[in-house]
């Protein structure tokens, strides 16, 4: 019974890695597509959104039928859990890079307001967050984790740059506003990755140690 439950619980590993990997690409192309207004990436992105949220229901429902089925020890139970939430977040980071994908397929064909440096600069920085999460969840490495949470200043950091960068431009030029809206929301959206890539450590962690995350 207990080698059973065991191989379940290498599934639902292997799963959360594929997971993590797929939502890792999803951010990178929708990074890309934006950068070069490659409309059927972006749209491809959109599209593939619905695979990310058919992964997190299949997982979902591995963790209750290990919850349920069996009589998981403790620190089975805080991994399954913690499996639950994270799930949670990899979907929402899924849909933002969809997010970001529908607003460069709105933005086909009009020439950027401005060069964009700082937002893909963000998102690489909000990517290796979501790269270091899951890692720190494979290797089972709580150093990672820390990285993932001094990593988020960064990513505040420079939204704080974009967003005044755009208050600039609709002051100097009224007829910018709706552009400027757009790529404020892209930043927006690449906070709250940022945001769920250090859910997801603080999850890892609790699975680790038993604890929360205490800053």
């Amino acid at each position: 019974m207990r080698n059973r439950f065991d191989r379940e619980l290498d599934l639902l590993n292997s799963e959360l890695i594929e997971m993590g990997n797929l939502i890792e690409s999803s951010i990178k192309a929708a990074i890309s597509a934006l950068k070069e207004q490659n409309v059927e990436l972006a749209k491809r992105i959109v599209e593939n959104d619905s695979e990310i949220d058919d992964m997190e229901r299949e997982i979902e429902k591995r963790c209750l039928k290990l919850l349920l089925q069996q009589q998981p020890v403790a620190r089975d139970l805080r991994f399954i859990s913690s499996a639950l939430k994270m799930i949670t977040d990899m979907e929402r980071i899924g849909d933002q890079a969809a997010d970001i994908s529908e607003i460069t397929i709105r933005l086909a064909g009009k020439p950027y307001i401005k060069e964009l440096i700082h937002i893909p600069e963000m998102a690489e920085v909000a990517i290796k967050m979501v790269k270091y999460s899951i890692d720190s969840f494979v290797r089972k490495d709580i150093e990672l984790i820390k990285k993932v949470i001094l990593l988020d200043d960064q990513v505040d950091e420079l939204f704080d740059i974009i967003k005044n960068e755009l208050i600039h431009i609709v002051r100097e030029d009224i007829n910018s506003k709706e552009q400027v809206i757009d790529l404020l929301m892209i930043a927006k959206y690449l906070e709250r990755i940022g945001d769920h890539a250090q859910n997801i450590a603080e999850w890892v962690y609790y699975a680790i140690t038993g604890e929360h995350y205490v800053y």
